[in-house]
């Protein structure tokens, strides 16, 4: 959910889906030597093209990590399907209908600079009651019910994209991983519905996860892999939009007008 512009005037951009519920953790993570990438995906939508400039995300950390112990942070967006893809698909998952696309439409990575993050330490001892690490498969295999609770060190990652993300109106999914030198980072879900102080909004689609076994499909991770969703995952997006082409140029005419009517008046003066 967006705000919205006034004139030719940016408008702050917030959205949130609220803190965790303890009801579920996904992997998300990049690839890296031994570790294949894989990817956990929530949704966001934006009604006017909008400038994100910082984000925030919360996850578990193996019980005893130092936060010292976070390599990387990596964060991608993608449109949701067809968009970015080949269509029609491979078949091998039950659905694409309302996943992320193909393709990532733009990402940010810390390790080149664009992205700057700051790991804050919210609980010692967070469990989740359910989690998605390795079950990630093709159809007819799709379905594991999860692998079971898992607790943790609850972390929230404050970011600030140094590059920021210029986004049209769309439909969008937020894609965070992160890489530990040791264990894995598992994303937390957030309530679904959407509940104060959240954010709600329309459509509110489900997290989506692939991994690279997996890739270009994606799978919901409530409705084929564990059946206990559908969920959402803890997050929030800080921005500004942008004003429309129609606006900057009125801002440019009435510009234009002011310095004629200043180099007028000092003639005359």
């Amino acid at each position: 959910m967006s705000a919205t512009a006034t004139g030719a005037s940016a408008a702050t951009f917030f959205f949130n889906t609220g803190g965790p519920d303890g009801r579920l953790a996904a992997l998300s993570r990049p690839g890296s030597t031994g570790a294949i990438e894989t990817e956990t995906a929530d949704d966001f939508v934006l009604d006017h093209t909008t400038q994100l400039t910082s984000a925030t995300f919360t996850g578990l950390l193996p019980s005893g990590a130092a936060l010292t112990d976070i390599k990387n942070v990596v964060v991608e967006i993608y449109r949701v399907f067809p968009k970015d893809s080949t269509s029609p698909p491979s078949g091998s998952v039950p659905t694409r209908v309302n996943s992320p696309s193909d393709v990532a439409f733009d990402s940010r990575d810390a390790g080149s600079g664009d992205i700057t993050f700051t790991p804050g330490l919210i609980n010692p001892s967070f469990t989740a009651a359910n989690s998605v690490v390795n079950g990630i498969h093709p159809s007819p295999g799709e379905f594991t019910g999860g692998e079971g609770a898992v607790a943790g060190e609850e972390v929230t990652f404050n970011i600030l994209f140094s590059k920021p993300f210029f986004l049209g109106a769309d439909h969008y999914f937020f894609v965070p991983q992160v890489e530990l030198g040791h264990g894995n980072f598992l994303w937390l879900s957030a309530p679904k519905p959407i509940v104060a102080p959240g954010t709600p909004f329309a459509p509110d689609l489900q997290a989506w996860i692939r991994n690279e076994n997996l890739a270009p499909d994606w799978l919901r991770i409530g409705t084929d892999i564990t059946h206990q969703g559908p969920f959402n995952m803890a997050f929030s997006l800080v921005g500004a939009t942008v004003p429309e082409p129609a606006s900057w140029a009125l801002m440019l005419a009435g510009f234009g007008l002011a310095g004629a009517a200043l180099r007028t008046r000092r003639r005359i003066a």
